[in-house]
């Protein structure tokens, strides 16, 4: 299961080796000082917007990957339909990372912590 973990300055999603394939993706790194906001929620299926363009999806079990729209590139790594955390990014590669954990509240307290402009 993909994670959210800050390195120094910076927030990294990090992959395992099955979600990089599904995802045709690596770990994604971003300055924490793209972070304009960090939330967690039930179920990540309502946050997911735009097409899948790469990557692999079934709903309610699996989007990992690339999502495209006319806000531009969201990056998910949900599998099944447990808690998530929404990370909303600004200047950034990709506008929104939407990723499912065990812990949403607890990963969104740390992210939001380590922010610099709290």
């Amino acid at each position: 299961m993909a994670e959210l973990c800050v390195d120094g300055d910076e927030l990294v999603l990090h992959m395992s080796g099955p979600e990089k394939a599904e995802g045709f993706h690596g770990d994604i790194r971003v300055s924490l000082r793209a972070v304009s906001g960090v939330r967690a929620v039930d179920t990540a299926w309502p946050e997911l917007r735009g097409v899948r363009a790469p990557g692999t999806g079934m709903p309610n079990v699996i989007a990992v990957g690339t999502r495209r729209g006319g806000f531009g590139k969201d990056f998910a790594a949900v599998h099944g339909t447990g808690s998530a955390v929404v990370v909303e990014l600004e200047g950034a590669e990709y506008g929104r990372f939407v990723v499912t954990v065990d812990d949403a509240l607890g990963v969104a307290g740390q992210v939001r912590e380590a922010l610099p402009h709290r």
